[in-house]
């Protein structure tokens, strides 16, 4: 069974052609700025972030930030046996 939308029905008078083309541009243009709003919060939130990281890392005494070697890998593992 397939479904079937009702053709648009576009308005021949130009008046309400051009306001409904501002009409879509103003929607797109909320979008937009909606978007930019939240890409500066984004961003914002992440460089606060990144300096209370380092802010906090930088406090540590020399002795707790010992490098590890690069080939180790740290985690927790469940070994599972089978028998």
């Amino acid at each position: 069974m397939r479904f079937n939308f009702p053709p648009i029905r576009r308005s021949r008078h130009p008046l309400i052609r051009a306001l409904s083309v501002l009409a879509g541009l103003a929607v797109v243009g909320v979008l937009m700025v909606f978007g930019v709003v939240v890409l500066g919060v984004l961003v914002v939130g992440g460089g606060v972030l990144m300096a209370v990281r380092h802010w906090k890392l930088s406090r540590q005494p020399q002795a707790a930030r010992t490098q590890r070697p690069a080939n180790l890998l740290e985690g927790e593992y469940v070994v599972l046996r089978n028998g």
